[in-house]
């Protein structure tokens, strides 16, 4: 449904994610809600005037004025699994829930990893290098079977990995803020035990990053994690390019200290034409892309309408921040 100016239930403000289009979100939602009246806005005076009507909105972000128009809303589902763009002060002082959406970017973000870990595994990167030169010369590959494998965050993402990972008989080690969690790991250590973190890194061939970006993660890897890496060591970074220094991951690079990375983040980004990771042979770089899958709105909007449930069930509410 597009705006219209009966009462609405659940509004879906302006937002476009991977080329999809908010207008097939409402879709969803209403299949999912048909006792709901889901309303799609086309424009800022439409967004507005939904704001008045509804309990529950979901989109980006809110217009600035929310407080004063948004006198029904019980619910504001971001979704973006990271909400560090709202001011989450606000919506708890006028008693709006805030939920993300963390879950939706598992499955895919999983087969970008295990595509990026195969990729260096069986060296399809430098097949493709040398065919751009029309290069049939032969090169050395290895097997993925019996690696080690860390994965640094395991949370939706992470732990997607971790199980994707399962039918191909590797060692997992998680790394977590609460290892007591556990997780379908064969060994868990603690991101606040800086040894143990040192100490995982020191065995493994693909370092997995998938933690959210915090004060404790930012520069979590740096020319300190990098020695401790053996020669051997791939990184795959899906979290957040200032999670990786930068600098760093360059002398790394330059030295022969890692094998290769993979990165859809990076820091900056988007990435300058003339950096310099663009000219390593042994670096996969993808415009933050890993999270795109065309089942985006049907994942979210199962999380959206569980939660609704949820919301007039008063039970507590699934990714809740607020």
């Amino acid at each position: 449904m597009t705006a219209k100016d009966s009462d609405t239930d659940i509004a879906v403000l302006r937002q476009k994610i991977h080329g999809l289009s908010a207008t097939a979100y409402a879709e969803r939602l209403q299949e999912r809600l048909p006792e709901q009246t889901v309303t799609a806005a086309q424009t800022p005076d439409a967004e507005r005037r939904l704001l008045t009507q509804a309990s529950v909105a979901t989109g980006y972000s809110l217009p600035e004025e929310m407080p004063e128009i948004a006198t029904n809303l019980e619910l504001f589902a971001c979704v973006f699994a990271g909400t560090g763009h709202l001011s989450l002060d606000e919506f708890e002082a006028n008693n709006i829930a805030v939920t993300n959406a963390s879950g939706v970017h598992g499955p895919n973000v999983a087969e970008y990893v295990l595509g990026g870990i195969l990729s260096f595994a069986r060296g399809f990167h430098q097949a493709n290098r040398r065919a751009q030169f029309n290069e049939w010369r032969s090169y050395q590959t290895k097997e993925l079977t019996g690696s080690t494998v860390t994965i640094i965050g395991l949370g939706a993402i992470g732990t997607s990995v971790a199980e994707h990972l399962q039918s191909f008989d590797v060692h997992r080690i998680g790394v977590r803020h609460s290892p007591q969690k556990g997780g379908p790991v064969e060994d868990v250590v603690g991101l606040n035990n800086t040894e143990a973190v040192h100490k995982a890194v020191s065995h493994t061939e693909y370092v997995v990053l998938a933690c959210p970006l915090t004060e404790l993660t930012r520069g979590l890897v740096d020319a300190n994690l990098f020695r401790s890496m053996p020669p051997e060591t791939v990184i795959i970074n899906v979290a957040r390019g200032p999670v990786i220094n930068t600098d760093d991951l360059v002398t790394a690079l330059q030295t022969n200290a890692i094998r290769g990375a993979m990165l859809d983040v990076t820091d900056p980004e988007p990435l300058p034409p003339d950096h310099v990771l663009w000219n390593f042979g042994n670096v996969i770089i993808t415009p933050h892309n890993a999270g795109h899958t065309p089942k985006y709105w049907d994942r979210l909007a199962d999380i959206v309408a569980e939660n609704i449930a949820r919301l007039e069930a008063n039970e507590s509410l699934r990714n809740q921040v607020v």
